[in-house]
C-alpha cells in the first residue's frame, strides 16, 4: 500500500490540473485507526482493480496537525513503514471546490452520514461501506453496503480477498490484521465485539501471511499507543478526547485527561471521586 500511496499525490495534482474526475475514499471525522486503515486499504484495492484511468485517493478526515492526537495511528504507520508525509489530510484538499468543478466522487468508509458542514457533498457519494446501523433518514441514495461486524477493516478485507486476493501485500495485510484485532479487543468473543466474520478474516490474513505479529502482541502495542500521551503538549492532551456540547447558543468543550491512579491520588482525589 505504501508504493500506491506514494503515487497518489502526483496523480491528484495532475487530475486537478487536467480537470479529471477524482474518487476520494473518505473515513469518518474521528479518524480512528479503523477509519484510517479502511480508507487506505479500500483506495489501494480500487486503484489496483479499476482498469480505466481513474484516480482513487484516500483522504484522512482530520487536519494534518491532529494526527499526533491519535497515538495508535501514528504508532502503526511507523510500524508498517508508511511515512506520514505521503498521506493526504482533509485540510490539504478542497472537496467542496472539487464538487463545484464537477470533479468529485466520494466513497465513504466507516460512516454513512456526512456532517452538516459537508451536506453539499452528499450528492457526490457513490458508495458507502460501513459496519454500524443505518440511519435511514440520512443515508445517501447510493450503493450502501453495511454489515454489523466489529471492524470496518473486516469488510475491506473481505472485499479484497473476494475481489482480487493477488494484490494483497504484507504491508496492507498487517494494517488490516492489526486494526481488526484492536477493534475486536483481541478477538475475545466473550466481550461481544468480535463477530464470526471478524474472526474468519483475521484467520485468513494469518494463513496468507504466517509472519504477521502475534495477536496479543499487536493488540497490547496498539492499545498502549492509543492511550499514550507522553509525547503530547498540554494543548494536545486537552484536544485528544475533546467533546463539544452546544446548548442555547453556548458552546462548551469537555476534555479528558489520562493519568496514572498514583498521580491522581497525589493530586488529592480518591478512586471514587471526580476531578
Amino acid at each position: 500500500v505504501c508504493e500506491a500511496l506514494q503515487e497518489y499525490k502526483f496523480p491528484t495534482l495532475l487530475s486537478l490540473q487536467e480537470s479529471r474526475p477524482l474518487h476520494v475514499v473518505l473515513g469518518n471525522e474521528a479518524c480512528d485507526l479503523d477509519s484510517m486503515v479502511s480508507a487506505l486499504a479500500l483506495a489501494f484495492y480500487l486503484a489496483k482493480t479499476t482498469e480505466a484511468e481513474e484516480v482513487f485517493v484516500p483522504v484522512l478526515n482530520i487536519k494534518r496537525s491532529e494526527l499526533p492526537l491519535r497515538g495508535d495511528n501514528v504508532f502503526f504507520l511507523q510500524k508498517v513503514h508508511i511515512p506520514e508525509s505521503i498521506l493526504i489530510f482533509r485540510d490539504e484538499i478542497d472537496l467542496h471546490a472539487l464538487h463545484q468543478a464537477g470533479q468529485l466522487t466520494l466513497i465513504l468508509v466507516d460512516h454513512h452520514v456526512l456532517p452538516k458542514s459537508d451536506t453539499a457533498l452528499e450528492e457526490t457519494v457513490a458508495e458507502v461501506l460501513d459496519h454500524r446501523p443505518i440511519e435511514q433518514k440520512h443515508c445517501p441514495p447510493c450503493h450502501v453496503s453495511v454489515e454489523l461486524v466489529g471492524s470496518c477493516a473486516t469488510l475491506v478485507t473481505e472485499r479484497i480477498l473476494q475481489g482480487a486476493p493477488e494484490i494483497l501485500d504484507r504491508q496492507t495485510a498487517a494494517l488490516l490484521h492489526g486494526t481488526i484485532i484492536l477493534d475486536c479487543v483481541n478477538m475475545d468473543l466473550k466481550i461481544g465485539k468480535a463477530t464470526l466474520k471478524d474472526s474468519k478474516y483475521v484467520e485468513k490474513l494469518e494463513a496468507l501471511f504466517p509472519d504477521l505479529p502475534n495477536r496479543s502482541d499487536i493488540f497490547d502495542s496498539l492499545q498502549k499507543a492509543k492511550f499514550d500521551v507522553s509525547g503530547l503538549t498540554t494543548e494536545q492532551m486537552l484536544r485528544k478526547d475533546q467533546k463539544t456540547i452546544y446548548r442555547q447558543g453556548t458552546k462548551v468543550a469537555i476534555s479528558t485527561i489520562y493519568m496514572d491512579l498514583e498521580v491522581r491520588a497525589r493530586c488529592g482525589y480518591g478512586l471514587g471521586e471526580k476531578s
